[in-house]
Formats: structure tokens, sequence, C-alpha cells
């Protein structure tokens, strides 16, 4: 009977307790209600603002991909206009050899003549003793005169050729000089667009981090609400309390294994090598025989989980490469498209018949144009980051009739 009582009173005392602290409850979760579909509004909001963003970021991603063709145009001719200017330099040189050695030539031959003199002549007139004698001297003096002529002729003809020169070198320093004036302010408006990008993407990371992570905050704390409502409800039953603590360890036990394997794919996946012979024969019979597009290393592999969520996965590989490494195309084919695609950045599809597609994407700049042929090896986009991309990596797949196929059934294996 005492032990009824004490229960009883305990039941009395603990019966206001419970119920204000459920009502506290009720009223805390309401109040988390409001603010995760106030912050939600704010999430419907920034996503039409990242719709905008995204077509700003289309233009200056395609401005920067030109830029770089310009600037790697305007580096070939440099090039090109040193080799000629080091061609002219040799000529010249050259040139300036002959002139001398001709020089040194006609001085002999006119210290010959100043020494022999015009009474050479007089001499075989008055002394005709022997007439062939006399004939032959005389056309030996004709053949000496001739081949001063001669020499004073190449002479002046090495000194034209040597101005001609000059003025190459002259014309050409000129035409470097500006060419490299055009590759300076080219490089500075590329180094100008791609601040603009970097603070585009900043902008738009920081608002979308800030707001969903206050999001996921409320939504936490109205989850939490909700379970101690429910405790409360359920008196804090002791099988209640031990049936949510494993579920508790289960999710963090889960959280743990998806953080592991989601490192294990960015961390660091097998080498793959664009080197290798190319296969020449049709792209349905390519089965581990084409080469990589590019020398890197897979961080993301097919049908892995992309970005961290289960619910999508890749329908190709992600190869890490240092930015700006050329990609080369794994087979002949014809470009079907080769321009900005949201989620891709600046994306290269090749066809290769018969319902086979190869696509590369987050590219710095493209090599090529839709409606070209290109061989296999030929380079068709450098890589890069576009599309949001935080590393450089190219994002490559394979299409057969529309559907994913994993390129590393297609794709020769390393080591």
């Amino acid at each position: 009977m005492p032990r009824i009582l004490l229960v009883f009173a305990l039941t009395c005392l603990l019966g206001p307790v419970v119920a204000d602290e459920r009502t506290e409850a009720r009223q805390q979760i309401e109040a988390a209600r409001k603010d995760v579909a106030e912050l939600q509004k704010l999430l419907k909001q920034i996503e039409q603002e990242k719709s905008a963003v995204h077509k700003q970021l289309k233009t200056t991603e395609s401005e920067m991909g030109e830029l770089e063709k310009q600037v790697d145009s305007l580096q070939q001719e440099i090039d090109r206009s040193e080799a000629e200017l080091e061609r002219l330099d040799e000529e010249k040189t050259t040139l300036e050899g002959a002139r001398i050695e001709q020089q040194r030539l006609i001085g002999i031959q006119a210290r010959a003549a100043y020494q022999s003199g015009r009474q050479e002549y007089l001499k075989l007139l008055l002394n005709q003793q022997n007439p062939e004698k006399f004939s032959r001297t005389l056309t030996y003096y004709d053949y000496l005169n001739t081949a001063r002529f001669e020499q004073v002729e190449r002479f002046n003809e090495t000194l034209r050729q040597l101005a001609n020169v000059e003025a190459g070198i002259e014309s050409q320093q000129t035409i470097l000089a500006e060419k490299q004036d055009g590759l300076k302010q080219r490089r500075a408006q590329l180094a100008e667009v791609r601040k603009e990008r970097q603070l585009t993407l900043a902008k738009l990371d920081k608002d979308l981090s800030s707001r969903d992570r206050k999001l996921q905050a409320r939504k936490q704390e109205q989850a939490q609400f909700e379970r101690v409502l429910k405790t409360i409800e359920e008196t804090l039953a002791r099988q209640a309390r031990e049936a949510e603590q494993e579920r508790q360890r289960a999710l963090a036990l889960a959280r743990e294994e998806q953080s592991r394997r989601a490192s294990g794919n960015t961390a660091s996946g097998p080498l793959v090598s664009s080197a290798g012979g190319n296969f020449g024969g049709p792209f349905a019979n390519a089965k581990g025989k084409l080469p990589w597009p590019v020398d890197g290393r897979l961080v993301a592999g097919y049908g892995t989980p992309r970005g961290g969520d289960a619910r999508t996965k890749w329908d190709g590989v992600l190869i890490g490469a240092n930015l700006g490494t050329q990609v080369r195309a794994v087979h002949g084919g014809r470009v079907v498209f080769a321009d900005w695609l949201r989620g891709a950045g600046l994306l290269v599809i090749l066809d290769h018949g018969n319902g086979y597609l190869s696509l590369y994407g987050h590219n710095q700049s493209l090599l090529r144009d839709a409606g070209e042929i290109v061989e296999a090896g030929d380079p068709i986009a450098t890589v890069g980051n576009s599309g949001g991309q935080e590393a450089a990596a190219l994002y490559f797949a394979i299409r057969q009739q529309g559907r994913p196929s994993d390129p590393a059934l297609w794709c020769r294996a390393q080591g």
C-alpha cells in the first residue's frame, strides 16, 4: 500500500511537468516550422538568382575559352616571327662575311692593277719581237680586267642583298613588337575575365552555403523538437530511448561509411594515360582498345555517388589533370557540339557513327568547332574547371544509342 501511494504521488507531481514540457516542445516545433518555411522561400529566390548567375557564367566562360584561343594563336605568331628574325640574322651574318671577303679580293686586285699600271700595254706595243707572246699576254690582261669588273659587280649585289635583309630584320622586329603588345593586352584581358568569374562563383557559393546551412540547422532543430515531443508523449519509456539511441548510432555509422566512401572516391584513384597507339577500326569493336583522352588520375568512377549525394550517380568518369592540359579525341569522328552547357561547362561531343558518342566536359577552352572532322589523338580542348567545378578535371563519358556506358570498359587498362 505505501508503494502504491508513492507511485500515485509521483504521478501527480510529474504530470504537470510533463504537460508543460509537451506544450513547450510543440511551441518550439511550430516556431521551427515557420522558420523552415521562410528559409525555403529564401532558397527559392536564391535558385532564381542562381539561374541568372549561370547565364552570366556561360557568357564569361565562353569568353575565357575564346581568349585562351587568341592567346595561343598570338603566341604561335610570335614564335614564327622570332624564327624568321633568327633566320634573317643568320643570313645577315653570312652576307657580312661574303662582303668582307669580296672587299678583301677587290683590294688585292686594285693593288695589283696599281702596281702594274697602264704602261704595261705600251711596253707590249713597243716590244713586238714575239707576236704570239704578245697576243697571249693581251688576252690575259683582258681576263684580269673582266674578273675585276665581275668581282665589283658581285660586291655591289652583296651590298644590295645585305640592305634588303637589314630592312627585313627591321620590319620583323616591328611586327614582333606589335604582336607582343597585343599578347600582353590579351593576357591582361583574360586575367580580368578570370577575376570576374572567381568573384561571381564566390558570391554564388557564399549565398547558397549560408542559406543552406541555416535551413539545415532549423530542420535539425525541428527534428530534435519532434523527437523530444515523441519521447515526452511516450513518457520517456526505456524501450523508446534505447531504440532511439540505436537508431542514432546506426545513422552515425552510416554517415561515417558514406564519408569514408566519398573520401575514397576523391582521394587518389588509379592513373590513366592517353599514351599508346590509336584504334583505327569501327567504334563498336573498340572495347578495351581506346586510349584515355588525357593523362591524369580518376577522381570519380562510373556509377559512384556524385557530390556526396547517393541519389545522383556519375554517368561517366572525372579525370583530375593539370589546368590547360590538352584533351585528345579517343577515336575519329565529327564534332556535333562545341559550346557551354549548364552543369558541364565548356563541352565537346563527338559522333563516332552507329549511335556512339563521346563527351568531354568542364574544359578551359574549346579547340574545335561543330561540324569539324577529327582523327583519333587530335587535340579538341584543354582541361579546365568550367561549369562550377572547384578543381581542374575532365568529365569523360561514352553513350551508346543514348545510354551511358562505363568508359573503363572501352579504354585500355593502366598498369
